[in-house]
Order: C-alpha cells, then sequence, then structure tokens
C-alpha cells in the first residue's frame, strides 16, 4: 500500500459527510451535554437541542477526549498513512487542539496539528484543500502549505439572533461590546484571531441579512471563491439565491447545517456564510 498524507478535523468543521467521505477526511467529534446526556454532537437531534435551548435547559459542550483522536490518527496509520494533518477549531474558542496535541504523542508517525484559528466551514475548506493536495500524491510541507494558505484566505461571517447563548457559553469574545443591546438591533459577527469578534449592530432580521450579504460579496470580491451556507434553525433559501446572483466568481456552493456545537454556541436563528477564495 502506497504511504500517503492522512487529513484530520473535528465536528465543528461543519463538513457535509459526503464531502468528508469523499476526500477520506477523518471527523472526530466534539462531546455535546444537554441537562444530564453527554454524547457526540452528532448523535443528538437539532431539533430536539433547538427546544431545549429555547426552553432554558442547560446545554454545554466539551471537546474530545483525547482517545478519540488517538484511535482516529491509529486508523489512518493502519490504512498506510505516512504522516497526518491534523486542523481543528481555534484553541481560543475550544481545547480540541490540546486534546488533539496529547493524541499525536502517542501515535507511531508524525502528526502535524494545526490550530486554525476559525470555526466552521473556513475550517471545513481547509480540511478539504489539504485533502485534496494529499490525494493527488502531494508532500507534507504542500499538504500543510494548502491547509494554511486556505485558513487565512477565509472570511467567516456570522448573523445571531440574540448574543445570550455565546454569553452563556463564555464565547462571546471581543463581541461582549455588544452584549445588552436593544432586542431589535442584530448582531453581525466574525472570527478574528481566533475569537468571536463584533462586525456590525443592524436593526431588524431582514436588514441583518442584506448585510451580511453586502459584507460577503465584499469578501469575495473579483476572486474564485467557494461559499458555504449554514444554519442553525434558520431559513438560508433567500440569502444563497442572492449570493449566487450577486458574486460571478463563486466556483462552489454547500448548503448545510451548523453542527450541533456550534449551534449550541451561536443559538436558534442562527447563520453564517463562509467566504473561501480556491
Amino acid at each position: 500500500m502506497p504511504a500517503h498524507i492522512a487529513v484530520v478535523t473535528d465536528s465543528t468543521s461543519c463538513l457535509p459527510d459526503k464531502l468528508a467521505a469523499r476526500w477520506g477526511i477523518g471527523v472526530v467529534q466534539v462531546q455535546l451535554h444537554v441537562g444530564d446526556q453527554t454524547d457526540d454532537e452528532h448523535r443528538f437531534d437539532r431539533n430536539d437541542l433547538i427546544a431545549s435551548m429555547k426552553s432554558g435547559h442547560s446545554v454545554t459542550t466539551s471537546p474530545p477526549d483525547p482517545g478519540a483522536f488517538f484511535w482516529t490518527y491509529q486508523d489512518a496509520a493502519a490504512r498506510g498513512a505516512s504522516a497526518i494533518v491534523s486542523l481543528h477549531i481555534s484553541g481560543r474558542l475550544s481545547e480540541t487542539v490540546q486534546a488533539a496535541r496529547e493524541a499525536a504523542q502517542q501515535v507511531r508517525i508524525p502528526v502535524h496539528i494545526i490550530d486554525s484559528g476559525t470555526a466552521s466551514m473556513s475550517l471545513g475548506y481547509a480540511a478539504v484543500s489539504a485533502a485534496r493536495v494529499a490525494g493527488a500524491g502531494g508532500q507534507l510541507a504542500r499538504v500543510l502549505e494548502a491547509a494554511e494558505r486556505r485558513v487565512r484566505a477565509a472570511t467567516e461571517l456570522i448573523y445571531v439572533d440574540t448574543l445570550e447563548y455565546l454569553r452563556r457559553t463564555g464565547r462571546v469574545g471581543a463581541a461582549q461590546s455588544l452584549v445588552g443591546t436593544a432586542f431589535s438591533i442584530k448582531p453581525l459577527l466574525t472570527v478574528r484571531n481566533g475569537e468571536v469578534s463584533p462586525l456590525a449592530r443592524v436593526p431588524g432580521t431582514k436588514r441583518a441579512m442584506n448585510r451580511l450579504v453586502d459584507l460577503a460579496v465584499k469578501a469575495a470580491g473579483d476572486q474564485r471563491v467557494d461559499i458555504a451556507v449554514t444554519r442553525f434553525g434558520s431559513d438560508e433559501t433567500e440569502v444563497v439565491r442572492r449570493l449566487r446572483d450577486r458574486i460571478p466568481g463563486i466556483t462552489d456552493v454547500v448548503v448545510g447545517d451548523a453542527s450541533t456545537v456550534i449551534g449550541a454556541h451561536v443559538g436558534p436563528g442562527a447563520l453564517s456564510i463562509t467566504v473561501s477564495p480556491t
């Protein structure tokens, strides 16, 4: 079996299952805690989770156990990997990357850990780029460069209906300045320097969504870009249509659900747009 570079990420990448499978990307599940139930996040029904959150039930998250990373790495090694590139959610948002580093020390092949400084499909697209280069027989340096370049170039734009859930889970970051704004004011956020940061305060959901699209169009400019729209109990149809109409350089559009762990932080009604230059 020829040696190859394996790529691993975590479930906050929001990679659709088919896309991860297509590129052979290992996805380690972050943990979700709802009341007295704890499990891999993909095992939770998102509609039930949204109902629990709206009812005020305790919802928290935690990184995977290092053992989950260890066995994912071991499986890659058993399938002939000569090295592993493992990309993860910002270390300022989660301790997931620390769990990956702990596991990497126990594996017989080199594991190169990347703290992406971001989350969602900004992370997902970086994993895809790394896997694409690896699948073409690229050397380790090229795989790492592909992942890091994609992360640096991406823009994550986030609409939340309220900052309350980010505040509860301690992930509000630099957007703390927006806490306590009037109910009708909708926050627009990004991930900058590894943490959630404010972009704008816009009156009303419709205007906020319009502004979110405007920001995505500006971020794309005249580049060739992949676009991802992820939702958590929100309707993305109009946003996707307008992005397709207004961004001529779109290479691909991925529309899907935010991971339930991300949903636990951003709250019901949230929607994000990832602009990732190819």
